[in-house]
């Protein structure tokens, strides 16, 4: 069991005006939080490997080609949550809907040989349960002015002029701009002088089974007050994250729990690390689940008025990938 979520913050918060250095779990639906002081980290069964972080033994598993067969959700099944979404849209109810299935796969790796095989930003083994290869940062701190990247919009880099084509598509657009603006706002909350430092910037994804472009922008601000050296207080604020939920946040999220067929449970949840003075997080994606034996991977994209069937089933399908160089 964990605790309530509240006196997770409120630890969050202590630790944090304390200076002691942890890592924490908190799920997409802020209802369980898990907390490891550095101290306790290694005895935990968690395995974490952040920019400026990592407790990894650097163990050297072969990077073979990894055999990962994927069963996706029926086109039918899919339709019925995608058709809801979109009724949803049209009438206003919201402008953007991120949309997840849970897709189970076949892979010859354990999770630990995932971990260590994957190459990525952000990647954490949570004991014997899950693994995740996060390209996406949520919130940077760093001498109280506080980061975010919000990654919107994939395309297949094989396209004839990927970039140019993610960049002005309508679709991958609006998508990426809601994103953008609903961030901003976020940081509001939690900052002043927000700004938007850098805006549609393209990064290439290298993966076995296909290359992708993602788009990223960043915002930053200077950090209020209240919300120094309290990263409870600021995830109590921010969360869920908006890059996986969708604006407006209540409305959405009530959409994605009648529309999608599964609970996310930590999936698109925030894993952050605070080192006594800077604190990093990312977003949970890229995620393969273990439950009863079988393998899950958990994937999908961004839904707007203007997107069509056929590509965000694909693109659902595109993200079941393991990163591997």
């Amino acid at each position: 069991m964990f605790p309530a979520i509240n006196s997770s913050f409120d630890r969050l918060d202590e630790l944090s005006e304390k200076k002691v250095p942890f890592i924490f779990f908190i799920d997409f639906l802020k209802k369980n939080c898990e907390i490891f002081e550095l101290s306790d980290l290694k005895k935990s069964g968690v395995i974490v490997e952040f920019p400026t972080f990592t407790n990894t033994d650097k163990a050297d598993f072969n990077n073979q080609k990894i055999r990962l067969q994927s069963f996706p959700q029926d086109k039918e099944v899919y339709r019925k949550g995608f058709d809801l979404v979109q009724k949803n849209l049209k009438a206003g109810n919201s402008y953007l809907v991120n949309y997840t299935c849970k897709t189970e796969i076949e892979i010859d790796r354990s999770l630990k040989e995932i971990f260590h095989s994957a190459k990525a930003k952000y990647k954490v083994l949570y004991k014997d349960e899950f693994v995740f290869f996060s390209p996406e940062t949520f919130v940077e701190i760093k001498n109280n002015k506080i980061y975010t990247h919000p990654m919107k919009g994939t395309i297949d880099a094989s396209v004839p002029n990927a970039v140019e084509v993610l960049k002005n598509d309508p679709k991958e657009k609006a998508e990426h701009y809601t994103v953008v603006d609903l961030l901003r706002n976020d940081l509001s909350i939690v900052a002043d002088e927000v700004q938007l430092d850098e805006f549609q910037r393209i990064d290439f994804l290298k993966t076995q089974q296909k290359n992708l472009y993602a788009m990223s922008s960043e915002i930053s601000g200077a950090l209020k007050p209240e919300f120094q050296h309290k990263i409870g207080s600021l995830m109590k604020a921010l969360l869920p994250a908006g890059s996986i939920l969708g604006a407006p946040k209540q409305k959405t999220l009530e959409i994605i729990l009648e529309a999608e067929t599964f609970d996310r449970g930590f999936y698109t949840g925030v894993c952050g690390y605070f080192d006594g003075e800077d604190f990093d997080s990312c977003v949970m994606i890229r995620f393969i689940e273990k439950e009863n034996g079988k393998f899950y991977f958990k994937s999908g994209g961004g839904i707007t008025h203007l997107s069509k069937f056929a590509d965000e089933y694909q693109e659902m399908k595109n993200k079941i990938y393991v990163p591997i160089h």
